[in-house]
């Protein structure tokens, strides 16, 4: 998989997860870390839960389909959506996508 973030963002640590088929870099700062992540199609992440962390996320290219607390919406570039804290969610992606999110610590 290829994604256009630049050089200095791919520099910064990878971040492993639960799922293969994407690239994550994270940037720790205080109260915060910011994820810069791409997926390819055809990704899914299972429904799952982040107890210490209210995230907020913007799509730079793609769309996420997201589902929080059970309601499903759709997300493209320049689109900004959120995840509370411990909110149960999951995501699909049926294209080539990346976005960035923001971790905000609880």
């Amino acid at each position: 998989m290829t994604n256009s973030y630049p050089d200095k963002i791919k520099s910064l640590p990878a971040q492993k997860g639960k799922v293969d088929t994407s690239s994550k870099y994270m940037l720790e700062a205080k109260d915060c870390k910011v994820l810069f992540a791409a997926y390819e199609p055809g990704t899914t992440i299972a429904p799952h839960k982040h107890d210490d962390a209210d995230i907020h996320g913007v799509v730079i290219k793609g769309q996420i389909i997201l589902t929080v607390n059970g309601i499903t919406t759709k997300h493209g570039p320049g689109e900004w959506y959120h995840i509370p804290t411990g909110a149960e969610h999951a995501t699909v992606f049926e294209q080539e996508t990346e976005e960035i999110e923001y971790w905000f610590k609880k």
